[in-house]
């Protein structure tokens, strides 16, 4: 097949169900596809249904494929050839688009235009025909080796294979449900999460909690890594690197021993609420899944959820490690998860962690501390991190240590 230029078409799904408030979404969509496909020069426009791509050469495809398979709210795009409504036209360019070797196909069309003088089924009949006359395939409408595939919209019509197709993240687009504030913790699981609320619709921002030089500062640069993949999906991202071994020391002098994870964990999300404030996020994200470590039973969950007023999130609360595992892979943090850290929970951690606890005791545990303070001076402490979209600027260089505990 020669090389040419063409369109690449944009379809949704959930965004096309949202009644009277279709329109909002639609447009929040069309800022996304825009903002991923910059540099490109490249015409972004809708129309009824769908979202129109120009300019699109062959050479391009990959390119924008990469980039377009990351805007939530997609549910599939596809390069295809663009012609008036004319069905001889269509043909022609349909055999263009058929690879060597096909033994079977059949056509579909949808019609958005009902002013045309042919029905759906008119087109995929006379355009089958023609392409049946040209290349003498078998025509299979149960299971066809390849689909061609007729859209008719307004003045325009497009002509694309099921070959040429490629699924999209599906969800909401980016911004269309405000935001919330992701502990980040540089492991497997908390990016998982992070991405799974982005597919609602959320833009995120990113805290993550570090004991250096108690522990080393992988876990820093770790964080700052998963944020540059997970900016990729939403245009951007801030990350704040705050330091937690000063209210560690804190806890391990004046509470019991058995609370010390569920305390640390208290103090991250009074710290994370106050940054959520800051970015006007209205929600926090974790990572927590039910049962999978001491710190996540029910009860202590609840516990540590009680020491802030903020909405916690827990997207992964239902799945199980490999659901996480295969997802991380998929999105493209799993390997960086995986590289040696040393956790900030790992600081100081009890012998014997309490699986079960209630707010109760949790504030009792803590009556010691001056909880405030302690909060106001990692905030002052904490590195804030601007990291743009992948498509616009290159990342910031790999945070330091702080050159103060």
């Amino acid at each position: 097949m020669a090389a040419v230029n063409g369109v690449v078409l944009v379809h949704y799904h959930e965004v096309g169900l949202k009644g009277r408030n279709r329109a909002r979404f639609e447009q929040i969509l069309l800022s996304r596809v825009q903002e991923a496909l910059e540099g490109l020069d490249l015409k972004v426009s809708r129309l009824p249904g769908r979202i129109v791509v120009r300019g699109v050469g062959e050479a391009a495809w990959p390119e924008v494929r990469e980039r377009l398979g990351k805007v939530f709210g997609v549910a599939n795009f596809a390069f295809a050839l663009e012609a008036p409504p004319d069905l001889e036209a269509l043909a022609r360019l349909a055999i263009e688009r058929i690879p060597p070797g096909t033994g079977s196909f059949r056509v579909r069309a949808k019609r958005g235009n009902k002013r045309l003088p042919f029905t759906s089924v008119e087109a995929e009949r006379r355009v089958g025909a023609a392409i049946v006359a040209a290349t003498g395939l078998a025509v299979d409408l149960k299971q066809p080796e390849l689909t061609v595939h007729l859209e008719f919209v307004l003045d325009r019509a497009w002509v694309y294979t099921d070959r040429d197709r490629v699924a999209g993240p599906g969800g909401l687009p980016v911004g269309a449900s405000g935001r919330v504030a992701v502990l980040l913790s540089g492991g497997i699981d908390s990016p998982v999460a992070a991405w799974r609320v982005m597919k609602r619709g959320a833009k995120a921002v990113f805290v993550h909690f570090h004991s250096y030089p108690h522990t080393d500062f992988a876990s820093a640069v770790k964080a700052k890594r998963q944020a540059e993949v997970l900016a990729a999906w939403q245009g951007g991202a801030r990350l704040y690197l705050v330091p937690l071994a000063g209210i560690q020391a804190e806890i391990f002098a004046r509470s019991p021993e058995k609370y010390r994870t569920l305390l640390y964990r208290r103090f991250m999300l009074r710290i994370a609420e106050r940054v959520a404030e800051r970015e006007g996020a209205g929600a926090l994200v974790t990572g927590d899944a039910l049962g999978q470590v001491a710190s996540q039973t029910l009860e202590n969950l609840r516990a540590v959820s009680r020491a802030v007023d903020a909405l916690v999130l827990r997207p992964l609360v239902g799945m199980d490690k490999v659901e996480v595992i295969e997802t991380a892979k998929a999105i493209g943090t799993y390997a960086i998860s995986v590289l040696p850290q040393q956790d900030c929970c790992s600081f100081l951690e009890p012998r014997r962690p309490a699986t079960r606890s209630t707010p109760q005791e949790l504030a009792e545990a803590e009556a010691g501390l001056e909880v405030a303070a302690l909060v106001e001076d990692a905030l002052a402490r904490a590195q804030r991190i601007k990291i743009p979209s992948p498509y616009r600027a290159p990342a910031p260089p790999d945070p330091e240590p702080p050159e103060e505990a």
